[in-house]
């Protein structure tokens, strides 16, 4: 008789980080790969130009992959985006907290990697807006395209001939897609 895995709170799960890349997804840890070089790169062309213009505009915070954002309890799911960033009137009195951050970014942006599956991509999406995130990029280096979620429903797709918008998130944000798969 199998028995039931125990589900742990984002409190127990941020005590027992081992340095794994790892996400909480309704109270089970669920391990991933590291990512690979391409994902990297693609990553960190998004991330220079965003870090650019936040900072240039006084705009919030940005933060680096892997940190993680509580998107909801009972049971508990914390996910993490490559990219992710917080309006400024979001952002709380002492700055952001040292451990998991207990709401959504306004921004997540995710790149697919290789061993990512377009149905894992889309549940991510789908957390993201359910937890109140108001624009999700994700990044496609294999079709050098970026897709563009306004909601669950708005969607873009950017092709390298594009230029990326950050909309009312991002104000003023514009980046030629072309840029982020050099």
């Amino acid at each position: 008789m199998a028995t039931a895995a125990k589900l742990i709170s984002a409190e127990e799960f941020w005590q027992m980080q081992n340095g794994q890349r790892c996400e909480l997804i309704d109270g089970e840890v669920v391990y991933m790969a590291p990512a690979g070089g391409e994902h990297g790169g693609v990553t960190i062309n998004l991330t220079g130009p965003v870090w650019v213009h936040v900072t240039d505009n006084d705009l919030g915070r940005l933060v680096a992959a892997e940190t993680g954002f509580i998107l909801r309890r009972n049971p508990d799911r914390v996910r993490a985006a490559d990219l992710a960033f917080i309006c400024k009137d979001r952002v709380p009195e002492g700055g952001l907290p040292k451990k998991f951050i207990p709401f959504a970014p306004d921004l997540a942006t995710e790149t697919v990697s290789p061993s990512d599956t377009m149905e894992e991509v889309e549940e991510k999406v789908l957390d993201w807006f359910n937890a109140g995130t108001r624009l999700v990029w994700v990044l496609i280096p294999k079709t050098r395209t970026v897709r563009v979620y306004r909601s669950p429903t708005d969607l873009t797709i950017l092709t390298d001939q594009d230029e990326l918008d950050g909309g009312d998130v991002l104000p003023g944000f514009r980046l030629p897609v072309a840029r982020i798969f050099s």
